[in-house]
């Protein structure tokens, strides 16, 4: 199963210029089994996206992009957020404290929002974003190196803002997930991998063979 776990929906996420309905029709045209909602410090969309995605019939899951003091942060499975920004650490326990997972996004990208070193310091976080659509090669391979050191999952995502993006990233389950339940405990086994589109469909990325594709980094 292949879940873009990283996407932004223009309601709530203002720099987005993609509507829930577009995404789900170019996710499944794409291959995609399921798609996530992670929208910028808010979870708006959450009772809609519920709805949603029962009428379609595909798996659709809302969590949040969190830019803590120290960078991005997406959460899953939590009911509360803080309403300003805190430090890395505390919204990461908030997210323990709730049962939920966290994975840190684009933590080398070069735009001040990563989490970059402080994945040394930080405690309970679940997993680093390795394979990001907004981000170079070269910090998504440094992102891969950190995760491996760490022991953390490893997730890919589009981080989509655009119609063109969608899916250009996703991670691997290996197991089909339709509630956010399911969600939490398969991404909690740890064998979920980064994957990357291609046009023979979704192939699960070893982190050490460079993927030659171009990328397309304008939100």
């Amino acid at each position: 199963m292949f879940i873009d776990t990283h996407m932004h929906e223009c309601t709530y996420s203002k720099d987005s210029y993609l509507k829930l309905a577009d995404m789900v029709e170019v996710a499944k045209r794409r291959g995609l089994d399921g798609i996530c909602i992670t929208d910028h410090d808010d979870m708006g969309l959450k009772k809609y996206a519920e709805e949603y995605s029962k009428k379609v019939n595909f798996p659709i899951f809302v969590g949040i992009e969190f830019f803590s003091l120290q960078g991005d942060i997406v959460a899953f499975g939590i009911e509360e957020y803080p309403k300003e920004r805190v430090s890395a650490q505390e919204f990461i326990d908030l997210v323990k404290k709730q049962g939920g997972i966290c994975f840190s996004a684009h933590p080398f990208r070069n735009n001040n929002r990563g989490l970059g070193g402080y994945l040394r310091l930080v405690q309970g976080l679940d997993g680093v974003e390795v394979l990001n659509g907004s981000t170079l090669p070269e910090a998504n391979e440094k992102a891969a190196d950190y995760a491996k050191e760490l022991g953390l999952i490893t997730v890919g995502s589009s981080d989509c803002h655009i119609i063109e993006k969608i899916g250009f990233f996703a991670t691997y389950f290996p197991e089909n997930v339709e509630t956010m339940e399911e969600f939490i405990r398969v991404f909690k086994s740890g064998n979920c991998k980064p994957a990357y589109y291609t046009d023979e469909g979704y192939q699960i990325w070893d982190m050490e063979t460079p993927i030659h594709k171009p990328y397309l980094l304008k939100n």
